[in-house]
């Protein structure tokens, strides 16, 4: 039986794909960007923008994601009525635009003065659970080991998990419990009943969506990880402050130098990245980091050491001078895919077996965490064959990844030439969903392999030799 191999040629450059690279923040394709060049919106309901058909982003790189984050108060204005029409709205917006939703419900906001009611726990809960008694930790606005707050904050968290868990547009949940802007402040003062509950609110909410653990304190990060395959995310990636030469503005603590290389170890994240996704934001913004000088290639060749699938710069806009580097770092966040080499039968008796053997490798960072089905298909004269396969993509870490099998032709299948085709099929199984790092791309997304013919004999009436992609 004759077999042919075909190397695909690698594709470089931009390459967009589901759940990796830049996001949005409070905001979705097509959005003007934030025009403060150091701030950014923050957990209030999203003020949107008219549309005017564009999924471009100006001075943002494209996306394929949204995070979208809002205050308990908004979403539960009073006791047990609940605004779901909000995340309603902003998963259909993004499906819209082509984005899946990043997700956080976080209990309130910085309000150190108590001036400013909106970044506050909803005032129908401070009634309920009464002053912060005076040895709370500063940045806890409530006991949070008062069982009252895991009773209620537990509950929104599974009516929310009653209503989107699994829901195809959701891209993650971030597991917020504590804290201003929900990044889990002074978690370490969480006693163990109360630690526990309120991740148990989430774990048993959401368990056919992502969670992304903050890095908190040892207790919790190691507690969640006993229980389920869960990511993680930090809110302050690229602070570099202790290097800031102007003293009015330097710091002796900058994230990346003092917290983050040491939680990650110590908090047993290390290795997570293996099987869930991890997502950074970003410390302030770019602007910010280009403004004082901030080490740009040391932030990059950290966040990828930590494997790094996601970003959120909260749409402010990317620095001209920095362009260049923040797609070639784009490039290499998550996963990216390619065909090296297929080695297949160039002719297959109908009803006969055509086998094959392939060789892959994944050019990025981290594997992809959804499992899209690898794909075949042959196209003849309107004729088109699909013949899809047990592959897991997930389980396809950065480097080489090899999978050989065979696929059946039915016993009624005309004869003759056609074309052999490769794709990553939605979750539902019907349509391309990733772009592949490698050329051959059709206009329906399927990637073109090479001539494979249905004859009795077995044999190709045109003999070809190895084929490179050049």
């Amino acid at each position: 039986m004759e077999r042919v191999n075909v190397y695909p040629k690698v594709l470089r450059g931009p390459l967009p794909n589901p759940g990796i690279g830049f996001m949005t923040f409070q905001r979705f394709n097509g959005d003007k960007c934030n025009p403060d060049r150091h701030k950014w919106t923050e957990g209030h309901p999203i003020e949107y923008q008219p549309f005017n058909g564009s999924l471009s982003n100006p001075q943002h790189p494209d996306t394929t994601l949204a995070y979208f984050r809002i205050y308990w108060r908004y979403i539960e204005p009073e006791n047990g009525v609940y605004r779901w029409d909000i995340i309603d709205k902003a998963l259909k917006t993004a499906h819209e635009r082509g984005q899946t939703l990043l997700l956080r419900l976080p209990p309130h906001g910085h309000n150190p003065n108590g001036t400013d009611e909106n970044l506050e726990l909803p005032g129908w809960f401070k009634e309920i659970i009464g002053p912060k008694p005076p040895n709370s930790p500063s940045r806890w606005q409530r006991d949070c080991n008062d069982p009252l707050y895991a009773e209620y904050f537990g509950r929104y968290i599974r009516e929310a998990g009653r209503r989107y868990n699994g829901h195809p547009d959701l891209e993650s949940v971030d597991l917020s419990m504590i804290g201003p802007w929900g990044e889990g402040a002074d978690s370490k003062y969480l006693k163990e009943p109360a630690m526990r509950a309120l991740c148990d609110a989430y774990i048993e909410a959401f368990p056919d969506t992502w969670l992304l653990a903050m890095l908190g304190d040892n207790q919790t990060n190691e507690y969640i990880m006993s229980r389920i395959n869960a990511g993680y995310r930090a809110d302050c990636m690229g602070d570099l402050r202790s290097t800031i030469k102007d003293p009015l503005t330097r710091r002796d603590f900058c994230h990346m130098y003092d917290r983050y290389p040491q939680q990650i170890e110590a908090f047993g994240v290390r290795d997570c990245w293996k099987t869930a996704p991890v997502s950074f934001e970003a410390c302030g913004v770019l602007n910010y980091w280009f403004d004082h000088g901030y080490d740009l290639d040391y932030i990059i060749d950290e966040s990828l050491k930590w494997h790094i699938s996601s970003f959120n710069g909260k749409s402010n806009t990317c620095p001209e001078e920095w362009a260049d580097k923040v797609q070639g770092w784009i490039d290499r966040m998550g996963y990216r895919i390619a065909l090296r080499k297929i080695n297949y039968s160039r002719a297959v008796k109908p009803g006969g077996a055509l086998a094959f053997d392939t060789w892959w490798q994944n050019i990025g960072c981290a594997p992809c965490y959804k499992k899209y089905t690898l794909a075949f298909r042959l196209k003849n004269n309107g004729k088109k064959y699909v013949f899809k396969t047990d592959a897991d993509i997930t389980k396809w870490l950065p480097g080489d990844a090899l999978y050989d099998n065979r696929f059946y032709l039915p016993w009624d299948m005309p004869m003759g030439d056609y074309q052999m085709q490769a794709a990553f099929l939605d979750p539902q199984g019907i349509s391309p969903a990733l772009n592949l790092s490698m050329e051959g791309k059709q206009a329906d997304g399927w990637y073109e392999i090479g001539p494979v013919t249905v004859s009795e004999t077995e044999e190709s009436p045109l003999p070809e030799p190895t084929r490179y992609w050049e």
